[in-house]
């Protein structure tokens, strides 16, 4: 089967006396209903060409990626050798947790409240901010949040729960929780761990557990002021929210406007906005070793007329926890093991009636030559994902086929890795995802992103 490609255009998103101790109480569960919370994309204020936001996209992707497979494998690996096909990059260290995303999101902390932009991150828990007094911070747009300032503010003592949530906690000559986080390539967060009011779209939500932290390092971290952890593990907003459910519509790279971050009751895909019949399920699987990440059942793939059954061995959560198909906001492009890549990508080629061109300019790995007259005429393989539950992402072209302005190379945003498998952002552009977390279930339905 063939689709007429609609080439995705890379644009640039327009943007639109305290507490220092004691007993902590827990967060309060179940204080929201529903909250609709705008997101970002990190280049969206960056006057960037169509060219340089693809390359600094896949860039990211390739880092974000080497960081994930090492932080399940254990083992540090430079991005080029994570990758089946090329994408390089410098050696990384092996993370505590996968670190930064594609998206900001608008948050205030502290009373009174102050404004900052936070990383959204699906794949990592903690949700901390720099703070006052710096040790080592790197430079952000806003104001460093400065605890004494704020009324609200108090230290979490090392005998709470939350203190032992952490993978790497100490306790301070106070009694207070200290944390450290390494995000991997140098990138880490340390400080105190603290409760706070956090304001998100004029709502107030008192003791958020957060990190306060004087010591930060990463450029990867430079396009906020700290970071947002939407895992599945406690420290994430969504368990201390209490939230059963959220979900997110990504609007394309090419689109002004913001996308939606919709928690609890607002999550629901609503039948104005997609057919009943277009709503996908499956579940989501935990995986023991890796509690923060949203892990699901790939089974198999079609490309045009071929459909490739994907071997269990490489594409499920292996004893050791390695293995297994994450979905993540945060990571660009679609990394799917090498085994499956390389049917994927020589089911590709076979079924396309362009040259192979050379892609190692924007970092991608299978790319085609953009006949001289245009991309408008030309038809590629129709790709869906098939799940566990019968769930059938079907992409369209504008979802995995991009056209490099500066090289003219039609170039798949799918590229191979070792140890890990990741659904990106770019193939969940205009589809509107539902984690339910209450039911285990991701659920996925063609939306309109701009319109929600």
């Amino acid at each position: 089967m063939e689709v007429r490609v609609l080439v995705l255009v890379i644009m640039a998103t327009t943007a639109a006396c305290c507490a220092t101790g004691g007993v902590v109480a827990p967060a309060t569960t179940s204080r929201l209903k529903g909250l609709r919370v705008h997101l970002t994309h990190v280049d969206a204020h960056g006057n960037y060409s169509k060219q340089q936001l693809l390359q600094r996209a896949a860039r990211r992707s390739h880092h974000r990626m080497s960081r994930l497979v090492a932080r399940t494998t254990g083992v540090a690996i430079s991005s080029s050798k994570a990758t089946a096909g090329g994408g390089g990059g410098a050696d990384l260290q092996v993370p505590v947790h996968a670190g930064n995303g594609e998206f900001l999101m608008d948050v205030s902390i502290g009373t009174p409240a102050l404004a900052y932009s936070a990383i959204v991150d699906t794949g990592s828990d903690l949700v901390w901010t720099q703070c006052k007094p710096c040790v080592d911070c790197f430079k952000q747009s806003t104001p460093v949040f400065d605890p004494s300032s704020s009324s609200t503010y108090a230290t979490v003592p090392c005998s709470s729960s939350y203190c032992s949530d952490l993978p790497t906690s100490t306790c301070t000559s106070a009694s207070k929780c200290g944390y450290t986080y390494t995000y991997g390539d140098s990138s880490s967060t340390q400080g105190v761990l603290a409760t706070e009011t956090f304001t998100l779209a004029r709502s107030k939500l008192p003791g958020i557990v957060f990190g306060c932290g004087d010591t930060n390092e990463g450029d990867g971290f430079s396009q906020g002021a700290g970071l947002v952890g939407l895992g599945r593990g406690p420290l994430s907003l969504v368990a201390q929210l209490g939230l059963d459910k959220f979900s997110y519509c990504l609007t394309s790279l090419d689109d002004t406007k913001k996308s939606p971050l919709l928690l609890g009751s607002l999550a629901d895909i609503s039948e104005t906005s997609a057919a009943a019949s277009s709503v996908q399920t499956t579940p989501l699987i935990k995986n023991p070793s890796q509690p923060s990440f949203y892990y699901v059942t790939l089974k198999a793939l079609t490309v045009g007329s071929t459909r490739i059954t994907l071997p269990s061995s490489a594409f499920s959560v292996q004893d050791d926890g390695t293995g297994g198909v994450i979905v993540d906001s945060g990571t660009s492009i679609t990394y799917l093991e090498v085994q499956g890549y390389r049917a994927l990508k020589k089911a590709f080629a076979a079924q396309m009636a362009l040259p192979v061109a050379d892609g190692s300019g924007v970092g991608l790995d299978l790319c085609f030559q953009a006949p001289a007259k245009g991309v408008d005429q030309v038809e590629v393989p129709k790709l869906v994902f098939h799940f566990d539950g019968g769930a059938d992402l079907d992409l369209p072209a504008e979802n995995y086929m991009v056209l490099d302005g500066g090289s003219g190379a039609l170039c798949l945003t799918v590229m191979g890795s070792r140890g890990l498998s990741i659904i990106g952002n770019f193939q969940q552009q205009n589809f509107q995802f539902v984690y339910d977390v209450g039911h285990d279930t991701l659920s996925f339905a063609p939306v309109q992103c701009n319109k929600l």
